[in-house]
């Protein structure tokens, strides 16, 4: 009993002690929400997140095969070119990007994604919805918090037996692409990650 209660105080202060230290690159949803952020300030973490996503699109063009066709198919895509994962039993995910229609910014969000199971450290990654139909980015666009598999179907992006994207397979409302520094990852359940308009 007693070893169960360290374990699980651990995890929490292993998972509080390393969101706090990301809070150093990285603001919380509570600071983006705050309605007294200068004009000025929201100017620069806007422009901050524009270069951000420029370089995760970028990165995912160089280094997979066939997602540039792919976006050019989507009707909208949202990019978190870093969300960073904590904890240790219990943990989390957050970051922030930006949803781009037609090549143009159309609003800025952020993702929280709850995690249980053993997850030692911290790791970055880049995450990256692709609205593949006019209706599933009609219906993102319309809701103040959107749930994946909750309010889309979403299915992570299959690599073909050439490492290139399998354009025939991408046939979900949304899709998902999801890379860390060793590369694109699959098998990976994105379902119930939260995604909420940033005010700023």
């Amino acid at each position: 009993m007693q070893k169960r209660e360290f374990l699980m105080k651990t995890s929490v202060a292993v998972a509080a002690a390393a969101f706090a230290l990301a809070g150093c690159t990285t603001t919380t949803p509570s600071q983006s929400d705050k309605s007294d952020s200068s004009p000025a300030a929201n100017a620069s973490k806007r422009q901050e997140i524009d270069a951000s996503v420029n370089g995760a699109l970028d990165k995912m063009y160089a280094s997979v095969k066939g997602s540039r066709e792919l976006v050019n198919k989507a009707r909208g895509v949202l990019v978190f070119p870093s969300v960073l994962q904590a904890g240790f039993v219990v943990g989390g995910e957050y970051g922030e990007g930006a949803l781009r229609v037609g090549g143009r910014t159309q609003g800025y969000y952020n993702t929280v994604t709850a995690s249980f199971g053993l997850q030692i450290g911290a790791q970055s990654k880049a995450v990256i919805f692709l609205f593949m139909t006019q209706d599933a980015l009609d219906k993102f666009q319309r809701t103040d918090g959107w749930t994946a598999g909750a309010d889309a179907s979403v299915a992570v992006v299959k690599i073909g037996a050439n490492g290139a994207v399998d354009l025939n397979t991408a046939t979900s409302p949304v899709e998902v692409i999801v890379m860390t520094n060793a590369g694109l990852m699959a098998n990976l359940n994105i379902e119930g990650t939260k995604v909420t308009k940033l005010k700023i």
